[in-house]
This record gives structure tokens, C-alpha cells and sequence, in this order.
């Protein structure tokens, strides 16, 4: 008989103001791996205590103001790794760890900014790294998945108007390749598994009453390893805690896994 797991990711962009939603999530939804990205702290200021006062594990890679990642579990956390190996970058944005058996990684894609800017470069530097290093993972762990904020949305249907955004980052041709180069690792992007139809986003700006209007970009992810795409049994965007008073820009994207 197997065991249902639930992984999810969510950007909560600054958890110094969003830790009642993260908490209250965490108690009513239970997940096993919830990745943060956006925690926009040092690692002094993370809340250790109040996660382990709900029952809650956590490790943390963040830096005052700016980028930040956590992977918090009810379960032991284990094999922990910070940064990409071998990748000089000042920026925390990756987090890895092994929770029951499955080699989990939260990672923060860097924004890119606007395509002739240095930081889309420092972004398509990045992504490649990401993938030299997700493919020695590979080697490592079979079971792997990646949740994060990628900012990338992969296709058209993962952006609520295509013409609009045409030539900018999230959807640039460079990114989408970078992006489809991790699922020719051996990666499969869980939610279109079981959701096909566009018009499914994560992300709403606050401006323009973007939520309201579903004017969104589906660019938070969890990718999963070929030999985890079989225990997959569902995979949703929680809506929720978007409709929330001074919510984050983002919304948790939650995978339940067989095993």
C-alpha cells in the first residue's frame, strides 16, 4: 500500500511578512517538503523556532533583503547543500536536501530583468550551471525533484497574453531552450502531467488587478525525475492564499506523489 507525499513549492516574497500565511498553509494542508524561495532574510532571522513549534523542520540559505531558500519538512532533513557546487555566486538561491528517500532541491531562478540587460546574461549563466549540476544529481539520486520559482513561463499557454510579453524575459527563446533542457535530462513538468489547458497561472502581478483578471504567468515549477513521474497522482496551483490580505505575488503549487 503506498503512502501519499505532498511536495510543493511557493515564492513568498519576504517570509518576514508572509510567516502567518506559511504557517497556517503548513497546518492545513501538511505537506512532507514545502520549498520557499523569496525569503528575502539572513539565516539569523529565519523563523527556526516557530516552524519547529508546529512541527516543522527546516533548513535555510538566505541573505538580507535580497533572493533567500528554505526547504521545510515534518520529516528528518538530510544531505544538505547550499548553492550550485562549483558556481561562484553571491546570491542564495539554492537549497538541497534528502527528505524519506527523495533528493529534493528549492531553487530561485534568477529574474533576468529585461533581455539586454547583464542580469539576463547572469540568468542564462545560471540556468546552465543549474543543469550541469542537475545532471550530476541525476547520477547521485534517481529520485529528484526541483521546485521553485523558475521565472520562466515554458509555453504560451503558461502566459495570459503571449503578444503582450513577446521578447521579455520569463518567456524569451533563450529561457524556454534553458528550460527545455532540464526536462531533456530526464525531467517531466509535473502539473502539465495533469493539467493541459492553458490559462493556469502562479504568479499574478499586483498591479492592473492582475489576480482578479487571471493576468498571470505559470512560472513556478516542480520537476520530477523519470523514476518519481510514475508515483505521480495529482498536481495543483493553491489558489488560496493568493485571495489573502497582503498576500505574496506568488501562489503554492502543490505535487502528491504514490510511494
Amino acid at each position: 500500500m503506498s503512502t501519499a507525499l505532498k511536495l510543493a513549492t511557493w515564492n513568498v516574497n519576504s517570509l518576514t511578512v508572509r510567516l502567518p500565511h506559511v504557517l497556517d498553509w503548513l497546518n492545513s494542508q501538511r505537506p512532507d517538503v514545502l520549498c520557499l524561495q523569496e525569503t528575502k532574510q539572513e539565516d539569523s532571522k529565519f523563523p527556526y523556532a516557530a516552524l519547529a513549534e508546529a512541527g516543522f523542520n527546516a533548513v535555510h540559505n538566505g541573505q538580507k533583503t535580497y533572493n533567500g531558500v528554505a526547504i521545510i519538512s515534518p520529516h528528518p532533513i538530510a544531505q544538505v547543500q547550499f548553492d550550485i557546487p562549483g558556481f561562484v555566486d553571491a546570491q542564495k538561491r539554492i537549497v538541497a536536501a534528502t527528505i524519506g528517500g527523495i533528493r529534493v532541491v528549492s531553487a530561485y531562478v534568477v529574474n533576468g530583468q529585461s533581455v539586454d540587460s547583464d542580469k539576463y546574461q547572469y540568468k542564462l549563466q545560471w540556468l546552465a550551471a543549474l543543469q550541469d549540476w542537475l545532471a550530476a544529481e541525476l547520477k547521485q539520486h534517481d529520485r529528484l525533484a526541483v521546485l521553485g520559482d523558475y521565472n520562466i513561463a515554458p509555453d504560451d499557454t503558461d502566459c495570459h497574453d503571449p503578444a503582450a510579453w513577446e521578447g521579455q524575459v520569463l518567456v524569451s527563446p533563450p529561457e524556454r531552450e534553458a528550460f527545455q533542457r532540464l526536462l531533456d535530462l530526464g525531467f517531466h513538468d509535473s502539473f502539465r502531467l495533469f493539467n493541459k489547458e492553458a490559462g493556469q497561472f502562479s504568479w499574478w502581478d499586483y498591479r492592473m488587478a492582475a489576480f482578479r483578471r487571471n493576468m498571470g504567468m505559470r512560472i513556478d515549477h516542480i520537476l520530477v525525475s523519470e523514476a518519481l513521474r510514475s508515483h505521480c497522482l495529482d498536481c495543483i496551483i493553491d489558489k488560496a492564499p493568493r485571495k489573502l490580505e497582503r498576500p505574496s505575488d506568488h501562489t503554492p503549487v502543490m505535487l502528491t506523489l504514490g510511494i
